[in-house]
């Protein structure tokens, strides 16, 4: 039987309570999909630093890359706001250290969901983009000044970065509607022209088969809003991407919703819901897990290559929606372990996909 590593990084707020709706999600999907699963659980973020005093530990970050594959929870919170070291520095540590430099974060608006958008339901019908955000590089990642009256962020990319991101989101439009939008903001950052100049360079040399389009980062977020359902796949920087795939995440109704899939050249990559640390509702069981559940998803499919056990939690991801199986934040009754029974009570009325 095929036997899979998983490290799980529950990390703060809310973080321990969708990853483990995700553990029992996936232990069942790999129950019924004829694989097995090897789970360690380590402190990471605020939590390590409670524990260790330090955000990502040496020994976190070995069984890391020991691993097939890592699901992250959240990290943050005000309570480490005034830390030495705050959790995010080891989100933005790890990410580094594996080499994950591309970051795919699906955003769908199921049918049952439209009329929770903050958009009008037409404006939201039919929209299924990716966007595909560089994660090592640009401002997050630059050198930093800081003194009294004076700070600086350096952005700064090569050629090399934006050219294998930029791979990964040619080939993912290839394998969807065949159209790739490049934001940028290359009327004023020389870091925006460079990214232009060679993303088009690639275009016209490598991939002439994708429509290519560019447009400033101020120009698309706005269109996210007035025509969202015209993007296929977009390619961006890493603080645009990150901005952008927030605003984005709104188009279905909840933040809660969606999950993300950080990649590099070989295992293992990184699958975390795209919503933080939600400290006001933790320890509540008022967290919606489906952003979690979608990860675990992207986990199976880009992680470890099990397609059908992607498509069959993503078929009972979409049979909950069709019966309004939802949590607070969409209107529904259900806390947070709930909707992970009710998960795999779907789950398990798959018997046809179990035989294919």
């Amino acid at each position: 039987m095929r036997t899979y590593s998983i490290v799980l990084l529950p990390g703060d707020g809310i973080g321990p309570e969708v990853t483990a709706v995700a553990r029992a999600a996936m232990e069942s999907v790999a129950a019924l999909s004829g694989f097995a699963l090897k789970f360690s659980e380590h402190a990471f973020g605020g939590a390590s630093i409670d524990r260790f005093g330090e955000p990502l530990t040496a020994e976190t970050l070995r069984a890391c890359q020991a691993s097939d594959a890592i699901f992250l929870g959240a990290v943050g919170g005000p309570k480490w706001d005034k830390a030495a070291s705050r959790p995010e520095a080891g989100l933005l540590g790890l990410r580094k250290a594996l080499q994950v430099y591309s970051n795919l974060r699906p955003v769908s608006v199921h049918p049952a969901l439209a009329g929770k958008s903050p958009l009008r339901a037409e404006l939201v019908a039919g929209v299924d983009m990716l966007i595909v955000r560089e994660l090592t590089g640009g401002i997050y990642f630059g050198a930093r000044q800081k003194r009294e009256d004076y700070a600086s962020d350096e952005c700064a990319y090569s050629r090399a970065e934006i050219e294998r991101v930029a791979h990964i989101a040619f080939q993912q439009a290839r394998l969807r509607r065949g159209k790739l939008m490049s934001v940028d903001k290359a009327n004023v950052l020389e870091t925006s022209r460079l990214w232009r100049r060679v993303v088009s360079e690639m275009g016209a040399r490598t991939y002439p088969d994708i429509e290519l389009g560019h447009m400033y980062v101020d120009a698309a977020a706005m269109h996210l809003l007035r025509d969202p359902a015209s993007f296929d796949v977009v390619l961006t920087e890493n603080m645009f991407g990150d901005i952008l795939s927030d605003e984005a995440s709104m188009l279905p109704g909840s933040i809660g919703l969606l999950g993300s899939a950080s990649l590099g050249d070989t295992r293992p990559g990184v699958f975390e819901p795209i919503h933080g640390s939600a400290p006001d509702i933790a320890g509540q069981d008022e967290a919606n897990p489906f952003g979690a559940i979608e990860s675990v998803a992207q986990l199976f499919e880009a992680g470890l290559g099990e397609t059908e056990a992607a498509a069959r939690l993503r078929a009972a991801v979409g049979a909950m929606h069709e019966a309004g199986d939802w949590t607070g934040d969409l209107g529904g009754t259900l806390t947070c372990s709930e909707a992970g029974i009710r998960l795999i009570q779907h789950l398990e009325r798959q018997p046809a996909m179990a035989a294919g």
